[in-house]
């Protein structure tokens, strides 16, 4: 079953478990510059607004209404992250293996969707454990953000893949632990929750919007800690289609969030970055396909020789390092 609730899904498996349940929201953040060099971790800027399809059946695509789903308005001068929160019970919080798609193009393994979860390569993350994902698997501890480009010119990582724009959007895929594999596995003890780094909380190419990748973040995607057969068949899936902010306005009625500033004046203002980094869990390589993707920074330079604005480069000096050098479940004391 998924629920939206303040702008967040709620994947929950009460046929399976009675904590099985996560929540995944959607962060707007910093476009970080696309320049050669990778940045820490931008800001979350607050969830983007998001809609049911049905709601507004008669102003958007018969496409959307089959696929069923959400929908968020986004800025190309801005990104999107994926925070990752499962239900914590008891001193427990209910492991799930997830999917994230862009264009039906897995962001993990860079292969067209096929159903199921695969480990070579492996084509999903693993909350809790996986706090967030900022964008494709391009390299061990590298991933490139998610940007927003219209379909059918070529940006985005489907049209790249695939050579095709059917899809856009982001598909998000959940399989939650089987119980009896939960039960054995975490009985019943005390459980600490890591704080998130937010600052607060077929169509015309125009009109629906795919996912590129952007410039690249210092980001680990870890490998899976469980056996393959711990996850259950069951799974949920939800489509969230993306518009640009004027489409947005002609759907639902209602304006779209503010435009986020650019990386160059977000640093100007002595605003922090983040820094995360866990050697507890192994990390992922990149995989071939992703690693071959071309940014929309790069593309737009080879077709018509200029660049994306607010592309400008910045050197963020102030950077927070979250549980840097700090063991499992170890507590960070007060320096005040």
């Amino acid at each position: 079953m998924i629920e939206l609730q303040r702008d967040r899904l709620i994947f929950s498996f009460p046929e399976i478990h009675k904590e099985a349940s996560i929540a995944i929201s959607l962060q707007r953040t910093l476009r970080v510059p696309d320049d050669g060099f990778k940045y820490a971790l931008p800001p979350g800027l607050g969830d983007f607004p998001i809609k049911h399809v049905d709601d507004f059946a008669q102003r958007v695509p018969k496409k959307w209404i089959e696929h069923g789903g959400v929908m968020l308005p986004m800025y190309q001068s801005e990104a999107m992250w994926l925070n990752f929160s499962s239900s914590s019970l008891n001193g427990r919080s209910y492991p799930f293996a997830i999917r994230v798609l862009t264009g039906k193009i897995d962001a993990i393994s860079g292969e067209p969707y096929q159903s199921g979860l695969h480990r070579n390569p492996q084509n999903y993350i693993v909350s809790p454990g996986q706090l967030w994902l900022d964008g494709y698997c391009v390299g061990k501890g590298v991933v490139r953000q998610f940007v927003a480009m219209p379909l059918g010119e070529g940006y985005t990582a489907e049209e790249q893949i695939t050579g095709s724009d059917e899809h856009g959007g982001v598909q998000i895929v959940v399989y939650p632990m089987k119980k009896e594999v939960f039960e054995k596995r975490f009985p019943k003890r005390d459980h600490s929750v890591m704080a998130r780094r937010s600052l607060g909380a077929a169509p015309c190419p125009d009109f629906e919007m795919g996912i590129a990748p952007g410039g690249q973040i210092d980001q680990q995607i870890f490998a899976d800690p469980f056996n393959p057969d711990d996850w259950d068949e069951a799974s949920s899936r939800c489509f969230v289609h993306i518009v640009n902010s004027k489409v947005w306005r002609q759907i639902t009625l209602k304006r779209p969030p503010m435009k986020p500033p650019t990386a160059k004046e977000y640093t100007k203002a002595g605003l922090p970055w983040f820094d995360y980094y866990d050697d507890q869990l192994s990390e992922l390589e990149g995989t071939e396909p992703l690693e071959r993707l071309l940014s929309a920074n790069t593309l737009k330079r080879l077709w018509t020789g200029k660049q994306l604005k607010g592309n400008e480069s910045c050197d963020p000096k102030v950077v927070i390092s979250i549980r840097k050098g700090l063991r499992k479940d170890q507590v960070r004391e007060s320096d005040l």
